[in-house]
């Protein structure tokens, strides 16, 4: 424990090093405005987004429990910050108030694990034990591999939100955490789900990131990062698909429109795929809405993304493209209970030639759900209501404070 503290510390940046300085700062001020708002809620995404199961929770205190003290972080140049800033109480990410509100309130609640003023700073706080606080882990995806920083050791997370049965079960054995600190409450998110309105007439692909491709929080697009995505399997066959002919001319005769987003870790390469296509468009975080997005569309193509599970819980049909199977399991995340092949929601394609003729059996088919996949979702997700924001509320409501 002492060589990875010391291989942390290593690892601080400058900036890292000026949030450490506002903590210090912080500190006695948060200590005298506690006394004024005691049972303060703080809920977040990242810095720039009010999309995810933070915001679906934060909406639905607003307006069900006004009685509720609680602010959403969120940065105000954000396109999402107006939105969030009708619906109650804001504060800006990452500044000196974050810190005062961070250590002042009774609940810290967000879909990241990393969602506070500087990540790295209350990493140590947290995990060392320097500073003990009640947290809660929303989820921004329902778990499904062996992902170890959301090991309780390297998390410290009071409270871990599952949105599945074998998801919750598979934590609650795996991951270490504390009895009753793995909940299967549902993700906040899902109510609104059920509101979807579909376009016939839309496709969607939305492939995962790759940490080997793009590492986490690196938000700028280097030339050597550039170098190495566009050496990268990745970019090839997804190039390849976006190029492919026998794709465009399935458009054309279908009157279809395929819409590529690429996760959120992956958007600083956007503009390394193009189409002369007018019914293929290359779409950005800033202008499209992931669960929007999900929402509206008829099929999905992904490959390991849980934004499938986002989809399948519609019951609407999708497949999965995984052209680089081995090298994820070696490089990004090890598996866990979740076997494609026999318990994905749709078909596993390996070769771009499968895809396409998968798709076009799909279009034929009017987008018809496979009675096989939709008896894995009655299985899959027990929870399908729309009270998973009540559900959520009412668990941290009734969480211990430490």
């Amino acid at each position: 424990m002492k060589q990875k503290f010391i291989s942390k510390l290593l690892e601080a940046s400058f900036q890292d090093a000026l949030h450490f300085i506002l903590f210090l700062i912080a500190l006695p001020i948060a200590w005298l405005y506690k006394k004024k708002r005691k049972h303060l809620w703080l809920i977040c995404e990242n810095q720039k987004e009010a999309r995810d199961n933070a915001y679906w929770l934060f909406k639905y205190i607003r307006e069900n429990e006004p009685h509720q003290d609680v602010v959403y972080a969120i940065s105000k140049k954000s396109e999402d910050y107006e939105k969030v800033a009708a619906l109650g109480d804001t504060v800006s990410y990452g500044t000196l108030k974050h810190w005062i509100y961070y250590l002042t309130a009774e609940k810290n609640i967000s879909t990241q694990k990393g969602g506070k003023p500087n990540a790295a700073v209350c990493y140590f706080l947290e995990v060392y034990g320097i500073r003990k606080n009640t947290r809660v882990f929303l989820q921004h995806g329902i778990t499904k591999d062996d992902v170890e920083f959301l090991h309780y050791k390297h998390s410290k997370i009071s409270l871990f939100v599952c949105g599945a049965e074998r998801e919750y079960e598979y934590v609650k054995e795996r991951f270490g955490y504390p009895e009753g600190a793995v909940q299967l409450l549902g993700f906040c998110r899902f109510d609104n789900l059920h509101n979807a309105k579909v376009n016939k007439k839309q496709l969607l692909v939305m492939p995962t990131w790759r940490s080997w491709i793009s590492p986490p929080s690196n938000n700028q697009a280097k030339q050597s990062d550039i170098e190495r995505m566009k050496k990268s399997e990745y970019y090839k066959a997804w190039s390849a698909f976006i190029e492919s002919e026998e794709l465009r001319q399935l458009l054309h005769d279908e009157d279809l429109t395929l819409i590529f987003y690429q996760h959120r870790e992956m958007q600083k390469f956007t503009n390394l795929f193009t189409s002369d296509e007018e019914r293929i468009i290359i779409a950005n975080d800033k202008d499209h809405d992931v669960q929007e997005l999900l929402m509206e569309s008829a099929y999905l193509i992904t490959d390991y993304s849980s934004i499938a599970m986002d989809f399948a819980y519609m019951k609407k049909p999708l497949m999965y493209y995984q052209f680089d199977y081995p090298k994820y399991r070696q490089e990004h995340y090890g598996e866990g209970y979740f076997v494609y092949e026999r318990d994905g929601f749709g078909p596993v394609c390996y070769e771009l030639e499968d895809v396409v003729k998968t798709l076009k059996e799909a279009v034929a088919s009017g987008f018809e759900s496979d009675a096989v996949y939709l008896a894995r979702h009655k299985e899959f997700f027990e929870l399908c209501d729309t009270d998973n924001c009540k559900r959520n509320y009412e668990a941290i409501k009734e969480l211990e404070v430490l």
